[in-house]
């Protein structure tokens, strides 16, 4: 297996554990958000010496940065597979915002008002569409996976009304990939149009949006690239041009006009017609180095190394008592999912679990339900009763008994060691074998080590730091 931590900066970042030493940091919190390359932070830093307002400017700095912005443009419609006459790009914060930015640019009509949506979506792809349509949730086969066949029943019944298909490329909850493609052909047959959420699919596998004329053809997919190794705050949809060249824009303001007068506005095309107000030029080149950086290293070769640190870890956690694994958890077939494992160690909180991996491991995991309730309460056979009760908690402010799990997901800065450590971390948690005394936070349901105090200026701070804590 090829090791690809020294292309990651702060890969030997070392934080502070409860018993007042301090480790290397661990860091399997990938799905939520990456670590930045060193490529990134290297043509960002070059970059910021002529950054300036980009559009319009007379400057050679401001020329330079519009050809650096419309250059990253490029980049990312060729990273998924889009052409220029039939596709743009339009930039913003995150995946997020740019699912709120298609739903409420969507042309639906009286006749067309449907948006199917899947039972594991993240909320970022259910809820924008609530707002807008009505939204038809598919179900899902007891292990977590997409039911194919109510998919079809479904395409069936609503097809004559059907207008989009809203799909997760990959769960960022049990790593699953989903068909797109297929299912791309089926909502096409019934005329309807497919958006396909890449947030948890760009950064491991190769997306393709296809020619328009291909039935299995993406007509949106939506990325962020603080999932994709750089955290500057940028998102991107990339979709068919003939839907953003018309229509008025959600968003107001400068740079998205032909012409205004106190009576009348013209709007510009796409994709400016959809990138009111000023830019994130330093993001959009954030994103563009991080995809060179991939496609440098290859798809390919990504996805290889994480289906082979998926295989090892769903062997090695196997073998942990009292662990149960949710998902596939067959290692033969790693390299048809993505590096996301969810786990319960039997009779422990899952918040407590993950504060201990934190506190006194110096591993970063995440627990609760990942903002994917409808696809925890499955998971977990949350009946309905129960998931009554747990929303009036809830509501009630209290939260130690929310249902939920621990997540380990991997990047490519992740090695083997990092899987074994955390094996080990998890048989010391089951043996009781953790010096803290924790106590939880009813409004979170989170826990902290008593007495614990984060001295987090002495690693970080606004002002001159010195070398003491600074990363490898």
């Amino acid at each position: 297996m090829i090791n690809y931590r020294d292309l990651f900066v702060g890969s030997d970042t070392r934080v502070p554990l409860l018993d007042g030493s301090e480790r290397v940091y661990t860091n399997l919190d990938n799905a939520a958000s990456t670590p930045a390359l060193k490529a990134v932070e290297a043509v960002v830093s070059r970059f910021l010496q002529y950054y300036a307002s980009v559009h319009r400017g007379t400057g050679f700095k401001s020329q330079l940065s519009t050809h650096a912005f419309e250059s990253a443009r490029h980049t990312v419609m060729d990273f998924v597979g889009a052409h220029a006459s039939t596709h743009t790009c339009i930039f913003g914060k995150n995946t997020t915002e740019m699912i709120n930015r298609l739903a409420l640019r969507f042309p639906f009509q009286p006749e067309r008002d449907v948006v199917l949506v899947s039972l594991m979506e993240h909320h970022s792809n259910d809820l924008p569409w609530r707002g807008v349509a009505r939204v038809i949730h598919c179900g899902l086969l007891p292990d977590g996976r997409l039911d194919e066949a109510q998919f079809d029943r479904l395409l069936d019944h609503y097809g004559d009304r059907l207008a989009l298909v809203a799909i997760s490329g990959a769960s960022n909850v049990t790593g699953y990939i989903n068909p797109v493609h297929r299912l791309a052909e089926k909502a096409h047959a019934v005329g309807a149009q497919i958006m396909v959420d890449c947030a948890q699919l760009a950064p491991h596998r190769r997306v393709r949006m296809g020619d328009l004329q291909d039935a299995q053809h993406l007509d949106y997919v939506v990325l962020s690239a603080h999932k994709m190794y750089a955290p500057f705050g940028t998102g991107a949809l990339i979709g068919r041009r003939d839907l953003f060249e018309q229509g008025e824009p959600d968003h107001r303001g400068g740079g998205q006009v032909e012409f205004v007068t106190v009576d009348e506005v013209a709007w510009t095309g796409a994709p400016e017609r959809d990138e009111a107000g000023s830019p994130n030029t330093v993001g959009a080149v954030a994103l563009a180095a991080a995809i060179t950086q991939l496609e440098e290293i290859g798809m390919e070769a990504v996805a290889a190394h994480e289906a082979e640190l998926t295989a090892y870890a769903l062997e090695q956690l196997g073998r942990v008592p009292g662990l149960r694994l949710f998902g596939d958890t067959d290692p033969t077939r790693a390299s048809e999912r993505v590096g996301v494992i969810p786990m319960q160690v039997e009779g422990v909180s899952h918040f407590l679990v993950a504060a201990i991996l934190g506190y006194e491991f110096g591993i970063g995991v995440r627990a609760g339900c990942f903002c994917a309730h409808p696809y925890l309460l499955h998971l977990l056979r949350v009946d309905e009763m129960q998931a009554r009760r747990v929303r009036e908690e809830i509501l009630s402010g209290r939260r130690e008994s929310m249902p939920g799990m621990v997540r380990a997901s991997f990047g490519l800065m992740n090695t083997r060691e990092d899987v074994d450590w955390l094996v080990e971390s998890l048989h010391r948690i089951r043996r009781g074998e953790y010096r803290g005394r924790y106590i939880q936070d009813p409004a979170t349901g989170e826990f902290f080590p008593e007495g614990w105090k984060g001295n987090y200026e002495d690693y970080f701070t606004f002002k001159h730091m010195g070398e003491k804590h600074s990363a490898g």
